[in-house]
């Protein structure tokens, strides 16, 4: 192994990494002092493990070994370890190391993971990781022998996604593989990512028991309230009342704290004031707890000691491998019958449904729920994320990518965590369930109001606006469209295309959809002869037949029913809005029974939406029966938005995906000219002149691209230019 000056800490390459059984790692660079903590690693590990590291029967790891992998100069020698627990408790359960060969672009690595720990996707994590540290400093491929009885190894091998050969030579496997950047490698690793994602947080949606910590006696407040609506609503586990200065609560046991509980806590909810919560939150990883709900608030909405306060409980539940939703949140809540979980404050439990709900704000949650049961828009799950210092919306959407019980996912956002994720994960998951957000922040100081909100930095509408654009999110304005939109994809198949016809028994409302219609981009095709002369079979001579059509007045549910037959059948259109305002003699019920059934019976690629102007709303006959649900909107304007949003989205999900460029990246140059400027400034934070910028474009392969777009236009215009 190459040895080197000895070179600072490169703490950049820390780490808080998810397995695929969901738990939590930390990956760090290896450290001198170490070694203690290495040696008591491989003591641990069973003699079989030994002789598939080794390759000898027996072999221990001698102090010079370890001395040797710990003094690295990460570089040419680089090491990671996974540690689980907090100093001075830390242990290491695997370590990775590459080692460069003989001064060349290769390098030999090797892993070794804790018995009890293998299987669970540390040695992936480690390799990717250290592909990534290798690839800075000059690295291009990896080779490693692995005996030809050590399938896991071959297997975290062959899984990774690069180019893997091998060769066996007395029963040893020789294994090399370039470990560039690539489509296949990629998609392995997000592959890793979904599922460990997903993983994490099946807790939270499924729990087995549930202990509320802070369970009150006193109704009204928030603990009592969580507890009343576990029981209230249904919950299909086992419930656990945390009080220690009580009994009993609501009639159940109550235990001191989550350590005196006898059996398994699979979730805790946490409602103690701000500074007891680091305590229980020592109790809860004690006790093996893999998730928390802290609805508590205080920490960094409340200023920089909460903050402090925030990022000691995050360090601690990620060294222990479990995971947090919060802090200041509503809680989660999940409808399916077969959970029936309401891990919040909020009396309104939801009717079960396909959409998938996301708050940033714990208080508008509470008007969210309101309003989809108003609505009768059912939710899968919903989850507040308040603070999101652990769990955030990339987790949860990489979830209900997953969940089988979600078609539709809604998110209202104040700011974004990781917005070049975000845009990864959503340009994968729009393609297949549509992503609705309203973001909040659009001005500035709605953007001051978000940050003191949750303590979290609003980015620019702009920018924001850009990313929702480029990954197919449907971006609405506001809340009611949010729900509009919603509505419509949750109910109706995906419009092929922006063709609309319009049904209406009132000549007004149809030219306010019609307006609308166009306003919002959508086309009205005339009605070709041949279904304007099946509609003139049955309505009135002084209906109108152009689109909008207007069947008057006396139209009955007969005629509704027939005239969307068809609509539906005629192929000039992609969509039917169909418009009804309650004249003396037709019923509402009766006409939107026969939309219904028209629409059940020709159920196919044709969206339709309906509007019913009446102060009674929309008739529950929209929903009845075994057929489709029919959205329905309080004005036509909505219904065209809400078409129009969705139409919208049709359409990106029809365009080429396209491909991210290569670019050819000097990363060591990029950052000797940084290393250069900052010398040559005396600071770390300073403005580099135009030609170092220039070079440091370059050497990420810009100035290239740039050089052969200008030279493409100047031939193009060239070729272009008439002669003589």
């Amino acid at each position: 192994m190459a040895t080197t000056a000895r070179r600072r800490y490169p703490s950049q390459y820390e780490v808080d990494v998810l397995l695929k059984d969901g738990s939590t790692v930390r990956l760090r660079p290896v450290r001198r002092d170490d070694g203690r903590a290495l040696t008591s690693l491989f003591r641990r590990l069973s003699p079989r493990s030994l002789y598939l590291r080794s390759h000898h029967q027996g072999r221990r790891v001698s102090p010079e070994e370890v001395r040797r992998f710990t003094q690295v100069d990460y570089e040419d020698a680089f090491g990671l370890v996974a540690t689980l627990g907090e100093p001075p408790h830390e242990r290491i359960v695997a370590f990775g190391l590459y080692s460069r060969l003989d001064g060349s672009d290769r390098a030999d690595v090797a892993f070794t993971v804790e018995d009890s720990h293998q299987g669970r996707g540390i040695a992936s994590q480690l390799l990717d990781h250290l592909a990534v540290a290798a690839r800075e400093h000059g690295v291009s491929a990896f080779e490693a022998d692995v005996l030809g009885e050590n399938r896991a190894m071959m297997d975290v091998f062959r899984d990774s996604g690069f180019p893997v050969q091998s060769g066996l030579k007395y029963g040893t496997l020789h294994v090399a593989f370039p470990i560039e950047e690539t489509e296949e490698a990629e998609r392995r690793a997000a592959e890793r990512e979904m599922t460990a994602a997903a993983a994490s947080l099946r807790v939270f949606f499924q729990p087995r028991s549930v202990a509320v910590v802070g369970a009150s006696r006193q109704r009204g407040k928030i603990g009592a309230e969580i507890f009343h609506n576990l029981l209230k609503d249904g919950f299909t586990g086992v419930i656990y009342p945390v009080n220690p200065e009580a009994a009993a609560v609501g009639a159940v046991k109550a235990y001191p704290s989550v350590l005196d509980i006898p059996d398994e806590v699979d979730l805790a909810i946490v409602a103690v004031p701000a500074g007891d919560v680091l305590d229980v939150a020592d109790e809860c990883a004690r006790k093996g707890v893999r998730g928390m709900v802290v609805i508590s608030a205080g920490f960094r909405e409340a200023g920089a000691e909460g903050a402090a306060l925030e990022q000691a409980l995050l360090a601690k539940a990620r060294s222990y491998g479990m995971r947090i939703v919060g802090p200041n949140c509503m809680g989660v809540v999940n409808a399916d019958p077969a959970v029936s979980l309401n891990g919040t404050f909020s009396p309104v439990f939801p009717p079960f449904g396909n959409v998938a709900l996301l708050s940033q704000s714990g208080a508008l949650g509470l008007a969210l729920l309101d309003y989809s049961r108003q609505l009768n828009i059912g939710l899968s799950t919903f989850v507040s994320v308040g603070n999101r210092a652990d769990v955030s919306g990339n987790d949860l959407i990489q979830y209900w990518e997953q969940d089988p019980a979600t078609d539709v996912i809604l998110l209202y956002l104040e700011s974004f965590g990781n917005p070049r994720k975000f845009s990864r994960l959503a340009q994968r998951i729009s393609a297949q369930k549509p992503i609705v957000a309203v973001k909040s922040g659009r001005t500035a100081a709605g953007s001051r109001a978000a940050a003191s909100h949750t303590g979290a930095l609003a980015s620019l509408d702009v920018a924001s606006d850009a990313l929702f654009r480029q990954a197919g999110v449907i971006r609405v304005d506001t809340l009611e469209q949010l729900f509009d939109v919603a509505n419509l994809l949750a109910h109706q198949p995906v419009p092929k295309g922006r063709r609309v016809a319009i049904l209406t028994n009132a000549g007004g409302p149809g030219i306010l959809a019609a307006d609308a219609c166009a306003a919002y981009g959508l086309e009205l095709p005339g009605l070709p002869a041949e279904t304007a002369a099946a509609l003139r079979a049955f309505l009135p001579p002084t209906a109108s037949l152009r689109n909008p059509i207007d069947m008057i007045a006396s139209a009955s549910a007969e005629d509704y029913g027939r005239a969307l037959r068809l609509l539906l059948a005629d192929d000039s259109f992609d969509s039917i809005i169909v418009i009804f305002i309650p004249p003396l003699v037709t019923q509402a019920e009766e006409v939107a029974a026969a939309i219904r059934e028209a629409a059940t019976q020709l159920r196919g690629e044709k969206t339709v939406l309906t509007c019913f102007m009446s102060a009674r709303g929309a008739p529950p006959e929209l929903s009845r029966g075994g057929g489709c649900v029919l959205p329905s909107y309080a004005f036509p304007e909505a219904a065209a938005m809400a078409l129009a949003r969705v139409s919208e989205h049709a359409e990106w999900r029809k365009r080429p995906r396209g491909a991210v460029p290569r670019l050819d990246v000097e990363t060591g140059r990029a950052r000797a000219i940084v290393a250069a400027v900052q010398r040559a400034d005396g600071g770390e934070r300073v403005w580099a002149p135009p030609d170092r910028c220039s070079e440091r474009l370059a050497s990420y392969g810009i100035g290239s691209v740039h050089s052969k777009l200008a030279r493409t236009a100047n031939e193009a215009a060239a070729a272009a230019k008439p002669l003589g």
